[in-house]
């Protein structure tokens, strides 16, 4: 089942549970998707790794958020963000703990036989690439950075 007709299905879901804020996350899972549609230009379908890029977007926006917001010490605007976060996050592949991150991270490193922060960009490409949903780029970038110093 594609991410629209899944998102829709979890819309009526939501609307029958009264559940507002999952119901605001989901319009905005359905929004991404048809502004992303409308650019793409006449194709019906987005690819897995479009609606991954879209998902992963919208949960970064969304922690980014929480976090400014918590800097400010506006927990009350925060919480709900987070909240929203998790709806979205349901529909991301099982997110990879940082001991994974740094085993793929390990073996690229070997593989491709880096050998400083010189190498950092392909280590990056290549992980990314490998590891695209299932880990944050902020949290590959850290474990590489730290693998390659």
């Amino acid at each position: 089942m594609s991410l629209q007709k899944q998102v829709m299905t979890a819309m009526k879901e939501a609307m029958k549970a009264k559940d507002t804020n999952a119901l605001t996350s989901l319009r905005a899972i359905k929004s991404a998707i048809l502004l992303a549609q409308t650019e793409s230009g006449a194709k019906e379908e987005l690819t897995e790794d479009e609606e991954l890029k879209i998902l992963q977007k919208l949960v970064k926006q969304r922690k980014d958020s929480a976090a400014i917001f918590t800097e400010q010490g506006r927990d009350d605007l925060a919480q709900p963000e987070l909240d929203q976060a998790k709806v979205i996050e349901q529909f991301l592949p099982e997110q990879l703990t940082e001991e994974e991150i740094e085993k793929v991270v390990v073996m690229t490193i070997d593989d491709i036989g880096a050998s400083g922060m010189k190498d950092m960009g392909k280590v990056m490409g290549i992980v990314s690439k490998e590891l695209a949903g299932q880990a944050d780029g902020k949290t590959i970038s850290a474990i590489v950075k730290s693998k390659l110093s």
